[in-house]
């Protein structure tokens, strides 16, 4: 079987730079900084360049997402007046810039497939938390689903379709949280599964995306075929993880404590491991629109 890591990462190429549940608090969370590398991949053969910290500073910077021309992250951050509010970085300066200032607090960040703008998870000033979209320049939301509540994470599956975590409701807080598939036409959503991670990924050049399916000894990276709401697993997810991303040509890949592990066949094979940088505690992912740059989320504490 060809060998398909690469475990080494070069220096130099990104210059100038650059919720966890949205349930829960930022500022209950403990601080966190989001990286930048550059990614390749060739054929079965990936690389990651020597990342770069974009946000270097005590405090919770997390949730990253490229905006659609690969120019820019965006990503949630909350600062010295508690609020969490999307800001941006762009990658060529690393300027950072607040985009939404609003009593309530903004999570989730992701580009919206018209181009228009992008959609977040509100916390409403009563607590409620449902879709919500912004113009790219932060001026007045408006609503995405009224309906459908608490919802936690959200991915889009083009125009019409987008995949949702919903949390259990408060009258039933034992309930298992629910992932749906939504029409934000008509608003009809329909549950494929329960008792699932928090991560929801676009699979690349397919009606489908992934999830982590929990329960049980195993937990297994799960698709959604959204033009059926068929469920498939995919493989067992590794140990120490909760996040993945997949490649432009549709591979695997998943952060585990200081390393990424791509999967290979049967197994999960170390991609690259970035301790000797103090990076630990790899989290959330986030692969650019054009597949040439990877974020990814850390614990606070390396320089």
């Amino acid at each position: 079987m060809r060998r398909r890591m690469a475990k080494a990462f070069s220096t130099g190429l990104v210059s100038g730079l650059l919720l966890t549940a949205a349930a829960c608090p930022a500022s209950a969370q403990g601080g966190t900084d989001i990286w930048v590398a550059t990614f390749h991949e060739v054929g079965t053969h990936v690389s990651i360049g020597r990342p770069v910290n974009v946000t270097r500073r005590a405090g919770y910077d997390n949730q990253p997402a490229f905006t659609l021309d690969g120019r820019s992250v965006l990503f949630t951050s909350t600062r010295e007046d508690a609020q969490a509010d999307i800001w941006r970085v762009g990658i060529a300066g690393g300027t950072q810039t607040r985009v939404t200032s609003t009593p309530e607090s903004e999570y989730s960040a992701t580009p919206m497939p018209n181009g228009r703008g992008f959609s977040v998870i509100r916390v409403e000033r009563d607590s409620t938390q449902r879709l919500w979209q912004f113009p790219w320049d932060g001026g007045e939301p408006s609503l995405v689903l009224r309906a459908l509540r608490p919802v936690g994470y959200h991915v889009w599956v083009g125009e019409t379709t987008l995949g949702a975590f919903v949390l259990a409701q408060r009258d039933a807080p034992r309930a298992p949280n629910a992932l749906v598939v939504v029409d934000p036409r008509s608003e009809r959503a329909d549950t494929v599964a329960r008792g699932i991670g928090r991560a929801l990924v676009r699979v690349p050049g397919r009606s489908a995306f992934s999830f982590l399916q929990l329960g049980g000894d195993t937990a297994w990276i799960a698709e959604v075929d959204t033009r059926t709401n068929s469920v498939r697993r995919l493989a067992p997810n590794p140990e120490r993880s909760e996040y993945h991303f997949w490649t432009p040509s549709g591979q695997l890949v998943a952060s585990s404590g200081t390393r990424l592990l791509l999967r290979v066949g049967d197994r999960w094979d170390v991609l690259a491991d970035f301790a000797e940088l103090g990076v630990k505690g790899i989290s959330r992912l986030a692969l650019s629109p054009t597949g040439d740059r990877l974020a990814f989320v850390a614990e606070d504490g390396a320089p």
